[in-house]
């Protein structure tokens, strides 16, 4: 989907080095949202709130994009990822005393 995008209404893919930039700028605004809804910092009077969905899918498009352009197939890359974070850390986290009653998925700081 993001290659035909780029192939037909783009005007065709940036340079690696110029999609891991724009990789950057996106993780940068996924971190000042982060910061803002979960951290310490506020948002100032005003500013505009960009949406942490819209920012993640901006972030996920540049790594298609980069996937695409340099032969990696990111399904079988992810499934490999899996299985190898499975096979490592399979007991690794129930046994941190560290995480227990943890649940850091839904965790909102609400201003």
């Amino acid at each position: 989907m993001v290659d035909q995008w780029i192939s037909t209404v783009g005007c065709g893919y940036f340079s690696p080095l110029t999609n891991m930039a724009i990789l950057a700028e996106e993780t940068g605004e996924v971190a000042r949202i982060m910061a803002r809804e979960y951290g310490e910092q506020s948002w100032r009077e005003g500013a505009p709130r960009p949406e942490l969905a819209d920012e993640l899918a901006d972030m996920l498009w540049v790594i298609t994009a980069i996937a695409n352009q340099t032969g990696v197939d990111l399904n079988e890359a992810v499934a490999r990822n899996v299985e190898k974070k499975t096979r490592r850390d399979a007991a690794r986290h129930a046994a941190n005393p560290k995480l227990s009653n943890h649940n850091h998925k839904n965790i909102k700081n609400d201003d």
